[in-house]
C-alpha cells in the first residue's frame, strides 16, 4: 500500500468531506495500521457491505475478484449510480 493509488483517492475523498466505506481482500489489515480510526473511513467486511447506502463506487484495485464487475447489478445498489473503475487497467 506504500504507493497505492487507492491511498490518494481515499485521502482526497475524506478531505472533501466524503465518508469512505472501504473493502480490500488483501490490504485491510495494512489500511487499519496506516489509518486506524480515521474519521470519514469505515472498514467493510465484504464488497456488498461497502455498497450499503453508498452514493458511488470507486474501484481502485487490481485483485482478480474485481476485474469483471457486473456494472448493471452494481449500479442498482448505489444511491446515485456513479461508478469509477480505476483498477482495471492491467
Amino acid at each position: 500500500m506504500r504507493d497505492a493509488p487507492s491511498r490518494v483517492v481515499l485521502e482526497a475523498l475524506i478531505e472533501a468531506g466524503a465518508t469512505v466505506q472501504a473493502f480490500d481482500p488483501e490490504a485491510q489489515q495494512e489500511a487499519r495500521r496506516l489509518y486506524g480510526d480515521k474519521p470519514g473511513l469505515r472498514y467493510c467486511d465484504s464488497p456488498k457491505d461497502a455498497l450499503k447506502q453508498a452514493d458511488a463506487l470507486v474501484i481502485v484495485t487490481e485483485w482478480k475478484q474485481f476485474r469483471s464487475p457486473d456494472f448493471d447489478a452494481l449500479s442498482q445498489q448505489l444511491q446515485d449510480k456513479v461508478i469509477f473503475d480505476g483498477g482495471n487497467y492491467v
